[in-house]
C-alpha cells in the first residue's frame, strides 16, 4: 500500500484518541458535579480511580481477543458502551453509584478497549517510527482534557444546577456517532506490509520477541513497571487535583479561566508526548526517563512556590511544565514494549504494562484524602515529589535486553 495511507489512518486514530481520552478530563468534569452534590473530594475522586481501573481491564481484555476480531469492531463496541455509560451517568441522583458505574466502570472500559485497538493497529503501520506515532496518537488522548473540557465547561456551569446531566447525554450521542464513523478507517496492514524507508535510514529492530510470560520474568520489566506506576501516579495526581490546586491559589478566578489553565496541562501533555516519543526514537530510554523525572521536579517546585506566594502565574507555569513532563510516560510505555520485547506480542504486552494505571490511579484518591485531612494542596505536591524520588531509584534497574544475533 502507498505509505501515504498510513498517515490518513493515523489522522482518524488521533480523532478516536481525542474522544476516548475524555476520561482524563475528570478534573474539569467534577467541578459542576461537585457543586450540585454534597460529596467529599474523596468521593468524587473515586470516580476517576474506578475509570482508570476499568480502562486497564478493558485494554487487557481487548489484547487477549484482538486476534479474533477486527480492530474496527472494538471501536464500534466502544462507541456503544460510551453511549450507555454516559446515559447512565446522566441519571445520577443523590448517590454517586450511577456516576461510578456509568462514567467510571463503563466509560473507562470503553476507553480501554478502543485505546488498545487504535494503538496496536497504528503500531503495525509505523514499525519505523514507534516512539513518534505513539506520541502523535497519545497527543490526541492528552488534548482531550483541554478541548472536551472547554466544551463541557461552556455547557455545564458550576452554579449548582444539574446542567451537567444534559451535557453527558449530548456527549453520549456524539461519541457513538463519531466513533462508528472513525471505525471505518481503522484497518490492519497485511503481513507483507513494509513502510518505504530511506536507504540511509536503518530501522531499529526490537531487542527481543518476548511472550508476556517471558517479558514478566525479566528484572527490567518490573523496574520499568514500578517506574511507570509512580510516574503515572505523579501525572494522574496532577490531572485529578489540578482544578482544586488552581482554585486554592486563584480563588477569585472564574471557572472558565480555571478550566483554561487546567487545560494547559493537556495541551503541553500532548506536545510532550510527541517530543518524548521522538526523543526515545533518537536517544533511547535512559535520557528520555531522566529528563521526564527532572522536569516533574521542576513542576512540583513551581507549584510549591505558587501556593506559598499566592502567585497564579506560577500555577500556570507549573501546569505547563508538569503537563509536558507527564507527556513522557504514555508514549514511553508503548515504545519500551515495542523496543524491549517486540511487536509480535504487542497487543497483550502493551495493556499489561498499561495496567500500572490500576495502581497509579489510587494515588489521586490518596491525594484527595490528604487534602480533606489537611485543607491544603501542598500535601499533593509533596506526594508528587516522593513518587518521583521512588522513580529515580528504580530507574537504574531498567536495561534494554541484549539483542539476539
Amino acid at each position: 500500500m502507498n505509505g501515504l495511507y498510513r498517515w490518513v489512518y493515523a489522522v482518524f486514530g488521533v480523532i478516536i484518541m481525542l474522544l476516548i481520552g475524555l476520561i482524563y478530563a475528570w478534573s474539569v468534569f467534577s467541578r459542576p458535579i461537585g457543586e450540585s452534590r454534597p460529596w467529599s473530594s474523596t468521593e468524587l475522586s473515586l470516580t476517576f480511580t474506578i475509570a482508570m481501573i476499568s480502562f486497564c481491564i478493558g485494554g487487557l481484555i481487548a489484547g487477549f481477543i484482538m486476534k479474533k476480531f477486527s480492530p474496527r469492531i472494538f471501536i464500534i463496541v466502544s462507541g456503544i458502551l460510551f453511549f450507555a455509560g454516559f446515559m447512565l451517568a446522566s441519571t445520577t441522583g443523590d448517590s454517586p453509584v450511577s456516576l461510578y458505574l456509568g462514567f467510571g466502570v463503563i466509560g473507562g472500559f470503553a476507553s480501554g478497549i478502543s485505546y488498545n485497538a487504535a494503538m496496536s493497529t497504528m503500531s503495525k503501520w509505523f514499525p519505523d517510527k514507534q516512539g513518534l506515532i505513539s506520541g502523535i496518537l497519545l497527543m490526541g488522548f492528552g488534548l482531550s482534557s483541554f478541548i472536551i473540557g472547554k466544551v463541557y465547561t461552556a455547557m455545564s456551569p458550576s452554579d449548582g444546577s444539574d446542567q451537567w446531566q444534559n451535557t453527558f447525554k449530548i456527549f453520549a450521542v456524539v461519541l457513538l456517532v463519531v466513533l462508528v464513523i472513525c471505525s471505518i478507517f481503522i484497518v490492519t496492514p497485511g503481513d507483507d506490509y513494509k513502510p518505504a524507508v530511506s536507504p540511509k535510514k536503518v530501522t531499529r529492530q526490537p531487542a527481543s520477541e518476548s511472550t508476556t510470560g517471558q517479558m514478566m520474568k525479566t528484572p527490567s520489566f518490573w523496574c520499568y513497571y514500578i517506574w511507570a506506576i509512580v510516574l503515572s501516579g505523579v501525572g494522574l495526581v496532577l490531572v485529578a487535583q489540578a482544578n482544586g490546586i488552581a482554585t486554592q491559589v486563584g480563588a477569585e478566578v472564574s471557572s472558565g479561566d480555571i478550566a483554561t489553565v487546567v487545560g494547559l496541562i493537556s495541551i503541553f501533555n500532548g506536545i510532550g508526548r510527541i517530543f518524548f516519543g521522538a526523543l526515545f526514537d533518537k536517544k533511547g530510554h535512559k535520557i528520555t526517563l531522566l529528563l521526564c523525572m527532572a522536569i516533574f521536579i521542576v513542576s512540583a517546585l513551581l507549584l510549591i512556590g505558587a501556593i506559598n506566594t499566592g502567585s497564579f502565574a506560577l500555577i500556570i507555569i507549573g501546569f505547563i511544565v508538569g503537563g509536558f513532563a507527564y507527556g513522557c510516560v504514555t508514549p514511553t510505555n508503548s515504545a519500551i514494549i515495542s523496543d524491549f520485547f517486540g511487536r509480535k506480542h504487542y497487543p497483550i504486552n502493551f495493556p499489561v504494562i498499561n495496567s500500572n494505571l490500576i495502581i497509579a490511579s489510587f494515588f489521586s484518591t490518596i491525594a484527595a484524602s490528604l487534602y480533606d485531612a489537611s485543607g491544603s494542596y501542598m500535601s499533593t505536591i509533596f506526594m508528587m515529589i516522593i513518587l518521583v524520588v521512588v522513580g529515580f531509584v528504580v530507574f537504574f534497574g531498567i536495561r534494554r535486553p541484549k539483542a539476539k544475533a
